[in-house]
């Protein structure tokens, strides 16, 4: 169980949140769309972050619509932000209505058997979103079907206040299916001119065209890049430290870690952490990534393990036991581990583990 406050004395990993820094990405993201609202995305337990914290601190720094992927962390949404509007991305299973209701979640109903169903239910009592489908092929009606809904009785009685699409490329901007899907967007707000349009998420935000009424970003708000081939406009959010368990000297040809993968040139000095992938610290990082100590990249050795890793300290003097190391943070940002594990900042965001003690900032 994560505890709320951390020591300096901790014995694993700890995750630091900064609260003013997600409070003000968000203001920074709403500063590019003064004419439209700027709601956030909070699924996957806030990026890892936590719901029941950075909910209410983007509610705080004036943030009033919500999105989760499941009703299970609508609920836990619900509890942490009772006034707010909470979207619910992956649709209605079947039967689920009364429950939406119950918990006032709005389901983003993404086939005509989801608008069929919530509108023989709600009869106009319950909001709820619309999805269009305009080229990932996911979830969502497909185009012609939503231009077929214009004069539609189920929107009205489906409760429909907002219809969003969701970007295929977006964190691309030169790839030509954004024109694509903005024009096709575009095609469908024209069709269903009384409902609000989301069609931005972080990266889209930075697009133009693609702004309309409501913002939906979600990774942004948590320090990653959504202009990838620029610099970071955000503030960093997350920190990830861990302490070090032991400190050892090993000779030339010694090896360390699980079958051996990694064998010593000359004397080296390592260290050992505690913790692994069961935290979400990808085994894909093993040989091929690095944490700071006292300022200094050491290199992740050898295989990482369930609960330990091993980093090669040798050009670090500040390493030594109870020190930490930085996994996250002080320059070595979500999006490099990510590239360093070959995969990106959102998994590694919301693969973050439960047994870290978090600590929140702001």
């Amino acid at each position: 169980m994560a505890v709320s406050r951390a020591s300096s004395e901790v014995h694993g990993g700890r995750l630091t949140v900064d609260l003013s820094a997600l409070a003000a990405n968000w203001r920074r993201l709403a500063a590019r769309a003064p004419g439209a609202e700027c709601g956030a995305v909070i699924k996957a337990d806030a990026y890892g972050t936590g719901i029941d914290r950075a909910g209410p601190a983007l509610w705080e720094a004036g943030c009033r619509s919500f999105f989760v992927a499941h009703l299970s962390e609508g609920l836990v949404a619900r509890a942490a932000l009772p006034e707010a509007a909470l979207y619910v991305l992956n649709g209605l299973p079947p039967g689920s209505s009364p429950a939406f209701a119950e918990a006032r979640l709005r389901p983003v109903l993404g086939s005509l058997e989801e608008l069929s169903e919530w509108a023989a239910f709600s009869r106009g009592r319950h909001p709820a979103a619309l999805h269009v489908d305009t080229g990932m092929n996911r979830l969502g009606l497909s185009v012609p079907e939503a231009l077929a809904l214009a004069d539609d009785p189920r929107i009205a009685a489906a409760g429909i206040d907002l219809v969003m699409s969701h970007f295929v490329s977006a964190e691309r901007p030169e790839d030509p299916v954004n024109a694509r899907q903005i024009a096709d967007f575009s095609r469908v707000r024209k069709a269903l001119p009384a409902l609000r349009g989301s069609l931005a998420n972080s990266s889209g935000v930075f697009l133009d065209g693609a702004r309309h009424d409501l913002l939906r970003p979600g990774y942004a708000l948590f320090g990653g890049n959504p202009t990838p081939d620029a610099p970071n406009p955000m503030d960093p959010v997350v920190r990830l430290d861990a302490a070090i368990v032991q400190v050892r000297q090993v000779e030339a040809g010694m090896s360390a870690g699980y079958n051996g993968r990694w064998t010593a040139p000359g004397p080296r000095r390592l260290a050992t952490l505690s913790l692994g992938y069961a935290d979400g610290l990808p085994r894909a990082l093993s040989g091929r990534g690095h944490a700071l100590v006292g300022g200094v990249a050491c290199p992740i050795l050898g295989l990482v393990s369930m609960d330990l890793i091993i980093l090669d300290v040798t050009d670090a003097p500040a390493a030594r036991r109870g020190a930490r190391a930085v996994l996250i943070g002080d320059g070595l940002d979500v999006d490099t581990v990510g590239r360093s594990a070959g995969t990106i900042g959102y998994e590694i965001l919301t693969s973050l583990g439960s047994r870290y003690v978090r600590d929140y900032d702001g």
